[in-house]
This record gives structure tokens, C-alpha cells and sequence, in this order.
């Protein structure tokens, strides 16, 4: 018998009260299943309903429609079994400033009840995975931002969740404190097998670590799969050309190209330039296409200067899934703040 997805999702919504009265659907229709042990990165830009689907996942807002169940109990009617099994991990630091680190995970083993025998194994278990020993007698107010970062993840442990939420747990670390957190994450999974929801502004991480990718825009998910096939499918490679003269006949020869590679009809931009013409070609496997392409033009006359291939990114799949970058400069969260909106059922 097939695991059952430890998060399960049928047309899950939420709205809110905006200015004036108006209605805000934050979450249209989100529907998905994510299988237990996986690593997941959920993206979308800001306004897109991200924040506000990570917050119905996690309880901390009632949906106004659809169902959810996260590690096999449902968030509307059975929300405490879900936070006893779930650890989230928010942008925020979340110790206190003026404690001490380990002081802060003891207390945190306190809070979910796991008695002083097994909170003091944890704790120590935990500041050792993490290589906080050297500071777990110091405030965590007297840390690096990497440390403190750290410090997020060891309390969001303590209970030893089945699944762990990672809200942009890197942001604002400079990249060697972002590599060191990863290792220290990655190296969690493996050792507790712990299934990881990440959202991240960082698409190099997505497309680095998650086995699965998830897209979410206008409140309602429009890309799922790994990021390998979404760069291939919705994106392709990227041939620029830059030829010795005009372009004028060029495009069936590049046509005659990309069929004979078996790639599908290609995607071509040609501009003027003062060396002669630049083109860009969007097509799949330009690898295979790249070397009979060149010899094509030049034997159909077409000299060319230069010739570069680029793999796709997530950015370029995010650029033509959205139309937006993932940090859209004016919207900072796709939900109200209190002062602004009411929820409503």
C-alpha cells in the first residue's frame, strides 16, 4: 500500500477583507499532495498566496473553503495534532534576545512537554548536529546572523517534528553562512528523515536541493514538478549568435536545424548590432542543435563571429510562468495586516 501524502490539499481557500470592505482572495484553489521524506520548494511572488497557504497548512489561519490534512489530521478540526507533528522555521528570529541559547531550547522542550530527561538529551543532541557548542552559554542577542539562524532550526527540532516548514530560512546571511546553514540542514534531513517545505527568495536553492518545485501565483498553484523538467519545458535553452552580416534568409536554416536535432519548432529573435546581427534562439537541447547549426549557416553563406549556449534557470521559468520577478518591488505579503482586513468564512 502507497505512503499517504503527509500534506494533502483539495481547493483550499481563504479570503480577507480589504480597504473599503473589498473582497481579498489570498488562496483560490489550492490543490496538491507532497509525499512524506521530500524536500519541496514552494514558490511565488510576493502576493501571490504563498504566505497565506504556509499559514493554512500550519493552522495558523482557518480556511474560508476546501479541505487540508497535514500528517494524517485535518487543520480545521483537529489543529493541535497537526502542531504537535510540524516544526516552522520563520523569517524572523524567534529566540529571545537576552537568553541563552541553551536556556531557549530547554525552554522550548518544556513548552511541548517532553520532560527534563528527554529535553536535556535533545538539547544536546541538537547544539552538537548544529555545532552551536561554543555558543550555546552565550546570549543569543551576542550571535552571528548565521548562528542565530541556527538557533531557529534547533528549536523548531526540539519536538522531533515529522515535517519541518522552512520560511526563507536564509535570507539576509551572506553565501558562505548560506552554504554552512544548507549543510546543516541537508545533514538534518538525512540523519531524522524529516520531510522540508522550503520557501526561499533564492531560486539557486530551490533548484539545487528540492527534488520538487511548486509555483503558486494568483493563489492557486501554476507549475509543479522538478526543476529540471520545468526549466526544459517551460523555459528551454538559450542559443545567442552573433553573425558577420543581415539575417535575411537565416530563419529556415535554423528551422531546418532544430527538426533535424528532433528539438521542435524554435523560438527566434534577430537584431541588428554594429558587428553585424545578434540572435537568440529559445529551443530545447541546444546542446545537440548548437554544432550542425553553425555549419549550416556557414554553408548557407551565414558567417558567424560568435556563438554562446545557456542553460535555463529558475528565474527565466519564474520570468515566464509570472511575468514577475520572485521579489516584487511594492508588495512585501499576500496577506492583510489587522489593521487592514478582517478574515471572513
Amino acid at each position: 500500500m502507497a505512503t499517504p501524502p503527509i500534506i494533502s490539499a483539495r481547493h483550499l481557500r481563504k479570503h480577507f477583507r480589504g480597504p473599503g470592505g473589498a473582497r481579498v482572495e489570498a488562496v483560490r484553489d489550492l490543490t496538491m499532495d507532497i509525499a512524506e521524506g521530500s524536500l519541496t520548494a514552494f514558490l511565488g511572488p510576493n502576493g501571490a498566496g504563498k504566505s497565506t497557504s504556509l499559514r493554512l497548512l500550519t493552522t495558523l489561519l482557518e480556511p474560508s473553503g476546501g479541505t487540508a490534512t497535514v500528517c494524517g489530521f485535518d487543520v480545521v478540526t483537529q489543529p493541535a495534532q497537526v502542531r504537535a507533528r510540524l516544526g516552522y522555521i520563520g523569517q524572523k528570529n524567534g529566540a529571545g534576545l537576552y537568553q541563552r541559547v541553551r536556556d531557549e531550547l530547554t525552554s522550548q522542550g518544556a513548552l511541548y512537554g517532553l520532560g527534563r530527561a528527554k529535553t536535556r538529551r535533545r538539547v544536546d543532541e541538537l547544539i552538537e548536529a548544529l555545532d552551536l557548542g561554543e555558543v550555546a552559554d552565550r546570549k543569543t542577542m551576542q550571535l552571528s546572523g548565521g548562528q542565530k539562524r541556527r538557533v531557529d532550526i534547533a528549536l523548531g527540532l526540539v519536538p522531533a517534528p515529522r515535517l519541518l516548514f522552512l520560511d526563507e530560512p536564509s535570507t539576509g546571511l551572506d553565501p558562505q553562512s548560506r552554504a554552512h546553514l544548507w549543510e546543516h540542514i541537508l545533514d538534518l534531513r538525512r540523519r531524522y528523515g524529516m520531510t522540508l517545505l522550503l520557501t526561499t527568495h533564492y531560486l539557486d536553492e530551490a533548484d539545487q536541493f528540492a527534488e520538487r518545485v511548486m509555483v503558486v501565483d494568483q493563489g492557486r498553484i501554476i507549475a509543479d514538478d522538478t526543476a529540471p523538467r520545468l526549466k526544459a519545458d517551460l523555459a528551454g535553452d538559450r542559443i545567442t549568435l552573433t553573425l558577420a552580416g543581415p539575417w535575411d534568409g537565416a530563419d529556415a536554416v535554423v528551422r531546418r536545424a532544430a527538426a533535424r536535432a528532433g528539438v521542435g519548432e524554435p523560438e527566434i529573435e534577430a537584431n541588428p548590432t554594429t558587428e553585424g546581427t545578434r540572435v537568440v534562439v529559445r529551443l530545447d537541447s541546444g546542446d545537440r542543435v548548437l554544432p550542425g547549426l553553425i555549419t549550416a549557416l556557414h554553408a548557407a553563406g551565414h558567417r558567424v563571429l560568435a556563438a554562446e549556449l545557456a542553460r535555463p534557470t529558475l528565474d527565466d521559468v519564474f520570468l515566464g510562468l509570472t511575468g514577475r520577478s520572485l521579489r516584487e518591488e511594492g508588495q512585501d505579503s499576500d496577506v492583510p495586516t489587522p489593521e487592514t482586513a478582517g478574515a471572513i468564512r
